[in-house]
């Protein structure tokens, strides 16, 4: 089988569906639809089910799928062997990182890497922390960019510092949060942010906030707050300077201190010798010393 065809199957394994499946791989409907009937016909047996539901694997075709993925993988792994020993910048750079700087920080980092590498290809995943170190451990990705001091014992670099602010389109001080009604805007998170934030609050405040509501995603919050719904709590790598609609307070510690928090970039020893990854990590540099 041609690797195109393994990606075929694999894709329509994840889809489930033909007209999404064809929509990922730019062919028309009936056209793959064709194509899987050929495959089908080589291999001799039915390798999905069809119903309105959509496309269900059958037991021989769960065997073909995982083939298809393996080989996938194998072929992947021989470019970047290849891509090693002839000095060009090709095949996947995977990346997983937080998703605060998969959509404040790394766009301008990618945007650079793909106009110098064009050949190049980026798989990104965004996520807590806790799924970017399973990952890692996995070995899914490269590069992994963590909020928070992560316990990894591989390749660790400090990427960013950043403050953490107040942010609200009344509130002017942060004795005025002793007397607000405006609800407190909240994001989930699995690290030690939401911590370091109720161990603020209780060294300013006897009582919890009046009136909380948590969303799931930091951007969810910002909109919320920026929009004048309540006040929320975010880190400087996601809050616009320039933006003079609202108002940024930042939170001191017991030290009088600005409370700041870190974002580290990990990744194993072995992934800095492929091309493409290094060719990132270029890149990455150039960020951090401007």
């Amino acid at each position: 089988m041609q690797i195109s065809e393994l990606q075929i199957l694999v894709t329509l394994s994840e889809e489930k569906n033909m007209r999404k499946a064809a929509d990922r791989l730019f062919v028309s409907q009936p056209a793959l639809s064709q194509r899987l009937q050929s495959i089908e016909k080589a291999w001799g047996f039915k390798i999905f089910l069809r119903s309105q539901k959509g496309l269900t694997l059958t037991p021989a075709g769960e065997k073909v799928v995982q083939f298809a993925k393996e080989m996938i993988e194998k072929e992947e792994k021989v470019r970047e062997e290849i891509s090693v020993l002839e000095g060009e910048v090709y095949g996947t750079l995977k990346l997983a990182v937080a998703s605060i700087i998969g959509q404040h920080w790394l766009p301008k980092v990618l945007k650079k890497y793909v106009q110098k590498y064009p050949q190049a290809e980026i798989s990104l995943i965004t996520g807590w922390s806790s799924e970017i170190l399973k990952c890692l451990y996995e070995d899914d990705i490269h590069i992994g960019i963590i909020r928070g001091n992560p316990d990894w014992k591989g390749f660790k670099q400090h990427l960013l510092e950043d403050t953490l602010y107040l942010v609200d389109t009344e509130i002017q001080s942060i004795d005025d949060l002793v007397h607000t009604e405006r609800p407190f805007i909240q994001f989930k998170s699995d690290s030690t942010y939401y911590q370091e934030i109720q161990e603020w609050w209780h060294r300013q405040f006897k009582n919890p906030p009046k009136r909380t509501i948590v969303v799931d995603q930091i951007e969810t919050c910002k909109q919320m707050a920026y929009h004048g719904i309540g006040f929320a709590i975010l880190p400087s790598v996601s809050i616009d300077e320039k933006d003079g609609s609202i108002f940024r307070l930042p939170l001191i510690d017991h030290e009088g201190k600005p409370i700041k928090r870190d974002t580290w970039l990990i990744g194993h020893e072995s992934s800095l010798k492929l091309k493409q990854v290094q060719a990132f990590m270029e890149i990455v540099h150039q960020f951090i010393n401007e």
